[in-house]
């Protein structure tokens, strides 16, 4: 099965610095194949056997943690997860200079009933979809300051997600469909 793992909040800022090199060699360790980085803010595609994606983050953050001795939370997605997504993303969504579009993933437990209520988008100025354990958000950069995804920093589901670009996300899917073919 091929999945990503999205860790959380690495090299942002100078903090939880961990070279993708050794995180590749780190993956191989625990017996996944395949394995490739995507950028340094902790995007792994692998291969590797049949498991929870639960599990797969577990065994992940007990890596991390023995090998760089840091906390790094780990959100598992498989090629079926991101194939969905890429299938939910408007196609003119981009990231550029007159446009940002993110994806939010997901942990399992937050609770999507009433999720967008409690973000309270602007519906003036921010395009939200939310499919499965996913948040999709779209805003012209014009209107950054004025968009309430600016201020999900703010809010208590913020540290139960990790957000990737559309761009990254686009690519991520290449190179887990790269993986398949």
């Amino acid at each position: 099965m091929i999945y990503v793992a999205l860790l959380r909040g690495i090299n942002v800022g100078g903090n939880n610095k961990i070279k993708m090199a050794e995180l590749k060699i780190g993956f191989e360790s625990l017996g996944f194949q395949n394995v490739t980085t995507y950028l340094h803010s902790g995007n792994i595609v692998f291969q590797a056997e049949d498991e929870t994606k639960k599990g797969l983050a577990l065994k992940i953050e007990a890596m991390i943690q023995s090998t760089f001795d840091l906390m790094i939370p780990v959100l598992i997605r498989d090629s079926d997860d991101i194939e969905a997504v890429i299938a939910a993303l408007p196609s003119d969504w981009k990231n550029d200079t007159t446009m940002k579009s993110d994806v939010l993933f997901l942990w399992e437990e937050v609770e999507e009933t009433d999720l967008l209520e409690q973000l309270k988008p602007n519906p003036t100025i921010d395009t939200v979809y939310l499919i499965p354990g996913t948040i999709l958000w779209m805003v012209a950069r014009e209107n950054v300051n004025k968009s309430r995804l600016k201020q999900l920093v703010s809010h208590s589901i913020y540290k139960k997600t990790t957000v990737r670009n559309v761009n990254t996300t686009r690519k991520i899917a290449d190179l887990m469909k790269n993986l398949i073919e």
